[in-house]
């Protein structure tokens, strides 16, 4: 796993939650919950992959 991948994560958290709290102040928050789901979307899109390495590499060391 890079450094970028943290990084990317970061960016798109710090986005999220400037976004969430524009649209809560303006009175949207149907708006700001899709804008956080949406996110949390997109890392686990990214995270997804990193996860399945870990467990193909734990089956593999168990030999399961």
């Amino acid at each position: 796993m890079s450094v970028n991948l943290i990084f990317k994560i970061a960016a798109v958290g710090i986005l999220v939650t400037v976004i969430s709290q524009v649209l809560k102040h303006s009175g949207r928050e149907e708006h700001a919950f899709l804008t956080s789901l949406a996110g949390l979307i997109i890392v686990l899109f990214w995270i997804v992959p990193y996860i399945y390495e870990l467990f193909e590499t734990m089956q593999n060391l168990f030999a399961l």
